[in-house]
């Protein structure tokens, strides 16, 4: 796994290897500036007895000055390039993310929520960001200081260097025991996170929810509960972090003594020289810092590691709706014949089918209306015809192309789908009306309310059509949203259209209307208009009626209220609701 993760950060640097390759080399010449400054002043300390003029001590305080600053500037300079590295990666992994979200189906954000998807794309990215910033930095400067410094220590004296070093493994092994668990309590950090995010998240979404049932003090319980296992996976990591870093530091500082009370005595014996003996007390304590700043390193890179593995599972998962290897485009514009073979669907995980051996044929701009009980496969069916569900070959056609050997942009291009939920946007009704074509003129726009029976209202808002509604179209009520998605379906002019009980929030009079408007008003247009509006359902050329996933009645309203069945039993409670006040 620790391999795999590596690999992954070899994969997120590459792009971008020339600048690493920069910071690497700005480290290197830090690090050999930092050796080189020491033995400079050894010699200039050696030399002190032998009549050093003042004049001659100030040109080698101005050149180790000079050496300072130009080491000074260096060290900017790799911070700059491995730092920009960083927000590079971090540009890309974000881009990526978005991206591949985009290709997948439906399917998977029922499974993975979006406060937890949305963590993962900036709080995580933000980890890996600072893993090959900061962390990757000290890394690297710890493995010039060690590989530059050990060897100019150990070249002055063998014996003090190792005793004095000797210290620095047992900082290692102690990380080392640290290591697992600090990466445990940073991932039960992250997923106690993404909790609370995706509790804030739903929360604000359904505030009005929240305010009609009176249940303040419950989400605030909630809050607070979910507010503590945060506070609680925070003081686990804390406390763990507390205790590493005072650790580590005091090892790293504990060479300084042991190197002035066994130098002393060296110098006694003339075994080394007092410049010597400044050289390596200012190289151990060069030492010390990168050491010391281990613990902070050690924490990033575990934040990485844990933020690799939980964006790399969106980018993993593979869409299971997909083009297919040589899928074909469709050629040019086309009429909208739509047939079923044998047309079966289940959901993943359950035991009975939701689509059972449909069979139909609906031929090009003919409008028919699919009723049925809850839960008889009406809203499956519905997003089965664009392939928002991964079917089998050789079951659903368009045209005579096999749905599922075609382009999944010209598939879902041909088709315009209003669904049970009308999504709008955070913006103006008219950019929400013209979201498929974003460059369609204002008189398009009209004319696509105007068919959606939506137009007059729109004029009566304080800015027409410029007017803002609000997150989800929140200022909107139920069928004014449903209508403006209606809208902005009508307005691409696809030549197959699929209504999803996208008129439940209209009344029946009006829901009529529009259907009567989609039939006779729009030449060559397919219409499939799934409802529970029975009034609006007996005006379509045909009727198909469900139930647990099959298709036991079609033909028109006149016919089915002929022939006793499900279609005659729904038009019945349908007049009782008409009569009953």
């Amino acid at each position: 796994m620790a391999k795999s993760r590596l690999a992954k950060l070899g994969t997120y640097l590459r792009p971008h290897w020339r600048q690493v390759g920069l910071g690497i080399l700005a480290l290197s010449l830090v690090n050999g500036l930092v050796v080189y400054i020491p033995l400079l002043i050894r010699d200039i300390v050696d030399k002190l007895g032998e009549g050093f003029t003042l004049h001659q001590l100030s040109k080698y305080g101005l050149f180790i000055l000079l050496l300072a600053s130009l080491m000074w500037v260096i060290r900017m300079l790799s911070r700059i390039f491995i730092f920009g590295v960083g927000r590079q990666v971090e540009f890309d992994l974000k881009q990526n993310i978005f991206q591949h979200l985009l290709t997948l189906e439906p399917s998977y954000f029922a499974i993975n929520t979006s406060g937890d998807l949305m963590n993962r794309a900036t709080s995580d990215v933000d980890n890996i960001r600072r893993l090959l910033g900061f962390a990757i930095l000290s890394i690297i400067n710890i493995i010039f200081a060690y590989g530059f410094t050990i060897p100019s220590m150990l070249a002055i004296n063998v014996r003090l260097s190792s005793i004095a070093l000797m210290v620095y493994p047992l900082m290692l092994i102690v990380v080392q025991l640290f290591g697992g668990k600090l990466r445990d309590y940073q991932k039960d950090v992250q997923e106690k996170l993404s909790d609370l995010s995706e509790l804030v998240r739903e929360d604000v979404s359904g505030i009005a929810l929240i305010k009609i049932y009176a249940q303040e003090e419950n989400e605030r319980q909630q809050f607070a509960k979910k507010n503590r296992q945060l506070l609680g996976a925070n003081l686990k990591l804390a406390k763990t972090r507390y205790i590493l870093f005072p650790i580590v530091e005091g090892l790293a500082n504990l060479s300084l003594p042991i190197l002035l009370w066994l130098g002393s005595g060296a110098i006694a014996q003339g075994a080394m020289t007092i410049g010597d003996f400044v050289a390596l007390v200012i190289l151990v304590q060069n030492l010390a810092f990168p050491t010391a700043l281990l613990g902070f390193t050690i924490t990033a890179y575990q934040r990485g590691e844990v933020s690799i593995d939980r964006t790399e599972a969106i980018l993993n998962a593979e869409a299971k709706v997909k083009n297919t290897p040589g899928a074909i485009s469709l050629p040019g514009k086309i009429k909208g014949n739509l047939e079923a073979r044998n047309l079966s669907y289940t959901y993943p995980g359950a035991s009975k089918p939701a689509l059972n051996n449909l069979n139909f044929t609906i031929k090009a701009g003919e409008t028919v209306a699919i009723v049925g009980t809850i839960g008889s496969g009406k809203s499956t069916l519905a997003n089965a015809i664009p392939r928002l569900l991964d079917l089998e070959e050789g079951q659903l056609f368009l045209d005579d192309y096999d749905v599922t050997q075609l382009r999944l942009q010209d598939l879902r291009q041909a088709i315009a789908y209003v669904p049970q939920d009308s999504f709008l946007f955070s913006t103006t009704i008219k950019n929400n009306i013209r979201y498929g074509e974003p460059l369609m003129e204002q008189r398009e726009v009209e004319h696509a309310a105007k068919l959606a029976q939506i137009h007059p209202e729109i004029l009566n808002f304080p800015q027409q059509y410029e007017t803002l509604i609000g997150e989800r179209g929140i200022t909107l009520s139920g069928g004014q949203r449903q209508r403006t998605s209606l809208g902005r379906a009508l307005l691409v002019d696809s030549p197959l259209l699929i209504l999803d009980d996208a008129l439940s929030s209209v009344d029946n009079q009006t829901a009529t209307e529009i259907l009567r408007n989609l039939s006779s008003g729009v030449e060559s247009r397919t219409v499939i208009f799934i409802s529970h509006q029975m009034s609006a359902a007996s005006t379509a050329d045909r009727i198909l009626v469900m139930d647990q996933g099959k298709i036991v009645q079609s033909g028109t309203h006149e016919e089915l209220l002929q022939a006793p069945g499900l279609y005659q039993s729904l038009w019945q409670q349908h007049q009782l609701k008409e009569i009953l006040p």
